[in-house]
């Protein structure tokens, strides 16, 4: 894998958020560990006015592609959520390139239609398959892709290697069924514990993740997003990907 595909997800600095550290000072350390794609985590914010254009500065100044994580959902109540709208400033206002929701609550007669004005402003707008029976199996991820590509909507996947096992589901199928839509990739291992599956490092858990990446687009960023414990662990990852 090229070096310049691989992205880092602040996910990997969990420990440091939950001790105080601010996502500005994440995106120095990402770049003295070697990333020029780093993604953002809008949960990670203690004060997101004044922390924007620090990020902002120091991305244009480093030269780094952000990417933003969002945890919310495109759709609450089968509605379109009013909430997107906000959420675009912010990344423009990062200077975000990407950013990704979850699908939410969609059916058939959801308003698709309205999400057309978003995808129009200059960000790439992607959907993640997550870790609920609502929108993170392989079929509601599949449903929502289709309609989208029936609407001719610009809207990509970003196919979660680990979660599929926390809806009980196989990333194999899920690879092989969801390839043509994916326009980024996360990737984690997964190990169990009592039976239950938890997020572990690769090559540390039972996925077979270069299989896995085999069968998906081998020209979309892939970011490595799972807590990590020290900077050697962030390089072994990346390390990895390379080698992958």
């Amino acid at each position: 894998m090229k070096r310049e595909q691989i992205v880092l997800n602040l996910l990997v600095f969990a420990k440091e958020v939950e001790a105080g550290a601010l996502q500005a000072e994440l995106l120095l350390k990402a770049k003295e560990l070697g990333f020029n794609k780093v993604e953002l985590r809008r949960e990670y914010f203690k004060n997101i006015k004044e922390e924007m254009p620090v990020i902002k500065k120091i991305a244009d100044d480093q030269g780094i592609e952000l990417f933003y994580s969002v945890p919310d959902e495109v759709f609450v109540n089968r509605e379109v959520n009013p909430k997107l709208t906000e959420y675009l400033m912010e990344a423009n206002q990062l200077g975000v390139k990407h950013i990704k929701w979850n699908i939410g609550d969609f059916h058939e007669d959801s308003p698709l239609a309205e999400l057309q004005a978003l995808t129009e402003k200059g960000i790439e707008i992607n959907i993640e398959n997550d870790q609920t029976q609502t929108s993170g199996t392989i079929q509601a991820i599949a449903t929502f892709m289709e309609a989208v590509k029936k609407a001719e909507l610009a809207i990509g996947y970003v196919y979660d290697l680990g979660n599929w096992r926390f809806v009980g589901e196989s990333e194999e199928a899920a690879a092989k069924q969801l390839a043509e839509y994916v326009r980024y990739i996360h990737v984690k291992d997964v190990a169990y514990a009592n039976d239950q599956p938890q997020a572990a490092e690769l090559d540390k858990g039972v996925i077979e993740w270069r299989n896995i990446l085999a069968i998906l687009p081998q020209d979309v960023p892939v970011a490595i997003e799972y807590p990590t414990t020290s900077d050697e662990q962030i390089l072994a990852a990346k390390q990895l990907l390379e080698e992958a």
